[in-house]
């Protein structure tokens, strides 16, 4: 039975960075896992069908979880970065994932206006995010909304209707 979980958690970390490819094997392990609970369970198709589904949607809900957590953790990162910096003044951010489903992500950024009174303490940033694809760097920009939370700087921006980032909203 341990060898079954090493053997799940191997190929998480080998799927670092593959988003369509952890969804479609997260499915597929659900698919087997829940064929076995099914199997052992009932011999009546529907049952066995009703239980399959409901592994594959429990599977797909903790990979949905997941990923929002890592996504939560870029965005607080940029945003504590963001926090402490003036207008114009150029910040580093980075991330290293300690679950490895998605790919470790850095760049800059710069606060472009803060927003906001006495009590609310906004700022407006733009931020790169610094990749290599094929031995070539590159970079994309986005742009973002900070807010203070008591002694912490949290993301604010709702996602956009238009196409996203992957990996930070």
């Amino acid at each position: 039975m341990m060898s079954r979980y090493f053997l799940l958690f191997a190929c998480v970390g080998a799927l670092s960075g593959c988003g369509s490819l952890l969804t479609a094997s997260t499915a597929d392990v659900a698919g087997i896992a829940g064929a076995g609970i099914a199997n052992a369970v009932s011999k009546n198709p529907a049952a066995a069908t009703g239980i399959g589904l409901g592994v594959a949607a429990a599977a797909n809900a903790g990979l949905q979880y997941a990923e929002r957590n890592v996504h939560r953790v870029e965005q607080d990162q940029i945003a504590q970065t963001a926090g402490p910096l003036a207008p114009g003044v150029v910040g580093h951010w980075s991330v290293t994932h300690t679950v490895p489903i998605e790919n470790d992500e850095h760049g800059d950024l710069v606060v472009t206006r803060l927003v906001g009174a006495a009590d609310f303490n906004c700022k407006e940033i733009v931020f790169s995010v610094d990749t290599i694809e094929k031995q070539v760097p590159k970079r994309a920009f986005y742009t973002a909304t900070v807010c203070q939370d008591g002694a912490n700087w949290k993301w604010a921006s709702a996602e956009p209707a238009t196409a996203r980032w992957g990996s930070l909203q």
